[in-house]
């Protein structure tokens, strides 16, 4: 049967390309995802799945895990998430988890080819999405694609969902939603990220803060006698990267004994001044910041403000930096190595590539941590290679999608499959 698996996987390769080129050619940044969800509920039915639209309404969520959601001016009305499961009405044995949404791509100039038109080279797929995370689909669609033809009667007796989330990138609340307002669970959970093939298997905690800095503006004839918002800014920045060097040495993460600074703080966002001849009064960044996985959300704000509020009383603030928070609230996570799905997972991937597989943790986050934190469901990542995540000229390793099917395909025959066949 395996050989048989992976032969149909090879002829169904192909389209599992096509659905991707289709799935980046429909451009889905956080808000603007319907486009898209329409194109994976598509596939979802040619592979057997029978689909269901997950209404997702604007607005904050009254939850106290939710990130803090993007404001209602910019997301489209009538948003929804979309589900496929097997026939049947019973209980979902395995859920895949694949998010929708991708970051933007406002430089598309300095792209080789415009980011949503797809374009295939050097044994990769090109464009937005393409390895973050919309290769999942891909993957798991051409997993199910071969199953279906192999082993028809595989989801006779337990079911499997396969899920779109919207949010990913900027919350997590379309996953945590999917489950408070849908009930959309499972015994176990598989997300579809770009890992390489390997086993994602925990990342730390992240959190969204704008600081804005305000100070006195003035001409800039006189900018050496006023202390510039923008410049103020910048130091504290400076302050927070080294703030976050310190934590690395304070609270080490055990999982990344190795990460030269697991804690990240990355300014992405950067606004100042209304004038070139005027000192800028009022300039605001937005950072991403990690922290320990032995935090909560509400901790990691609380040592945010102080580490602000210090910084501000050495330096020449006139002002009291304002911290705010905007998105990511996200506690760290870590499945056990010695869980059930680890060791499932390894053992398919050793079966379809002949070796074991890498098992990992990231300074960054996942869904994953919503099924394992909130409701303690196993969740572990696996899937394609991906390159330039978020950046320019962002792609996928074709074979890698293969590859991962493949890997797929076998832990779904051993959860689905007869005992001991």
């Amino acid at each position: 049967m395996l050989h048989a698996l992976d032969q149909a996987i090879e002829r169904e390769s192909e389209a599992a390309f096509d659905l991707l080129e289709a799935l980046v050619a429909a451009p889905s940044p956080v808000g603007r995802e319907q486009a898209a969800l329409e194109v994976f509920a598509a596939a979802a039915e040619r592979v057997g799945l029978d689909v269901e639209r997950l209404p997702f309404a604007a607005g904050p969520v009254a939850d106290p895990r939710a990130g803090v959601a993007p404001p209602a001016d910019a997301v489209s009305d009538e948003r929804y998430q979309v589900v496929g499961r097997t026939p049947g009405s019973g209980p979902l044995t395995l859920l895949l988890n694949g998010h929708i949404d991708v970051v933007p791509a406002t430089t598309p100039t300095l792209w080789t080819t415009p980011p949503f038109a797809p374009a295939r080279r050097d044994g990769r797929l090109y464009g937005r999405g393409a390895g973050d995370m919309k290769s999942g689909f891909a993957v798991g669609m051409l997993a199910l694609g071969a199953l279906r033809q192999v082993a028809p009667d595989l989801f006779a007796k337990k079911r499997l969902g396969f899920i779109a989330v919207v949010e990913e990138e900027c919350t997590g609340n379309g996953t945590l939603r999917s489950i408070t307002d849908h009930g959309v669970v499972a015994d176990e959970v598989v997300v579809l990220e770009p890992t390489g093939l390997g086993l994602l298997t925990g990342g730390v905690g992240v959190l969204w803060a704008d600081i804005t800095v305000s100070s006195p503006a003035g001409h800039a004839h006189a900018a050496g006698s006023r202390a510039s918002a923008l410049d103020l800014a910048l130091g504290l920045v400076a302050r927070l990267k080294e703030w976050s060097q310190e934590l690395r040495l304070s609270e080490p993460e055990p999982g990344m004994a190795g990460a030269a600074d697991p804690y990240v703080v990355s300014v992405g966002t950067l606004s100042a001044g209304d004038w070139i001849s005027t000192v800028p009064s009022e300039a605001r960044v937005g950072v991403r910041i990690g922290f320990p996985r032995a935090w909560t959300a509400e901790q990691a704000e609380q040592r945010l403000r102080y580490a602000v509020a210090c910084h501000a009383a050495r330096s020449p603030f006139a002002l009291q930096p304002v911290v705010s928070f905007t998105g990511f609230r996200a506690r760290g996570y870590l499945l056990d190595d010695d869980n059930a799905l680890i060791r499932d997972l390894c053992e398919a991937h050793r079966s379809a590539h002949g070796r074991a597989a890498e098992s990992f943790m990231l300074g960054s986050t996942t869904d994953a941590r919503i099924y394992l934190n909130e409701f303690g469901i196993p969740a572990v990542c696996y899937g394609a290679t991906a390159h330039a995540m978020h950046g320019v000229d962002e792609s996928v390793e074709l074979d890698s999608i293969v590859g991962a099917a493949r890997t797929l395909a076998r832990f779904i025959l051993r959860r689905f499959g007869e005992e001991g066949r």
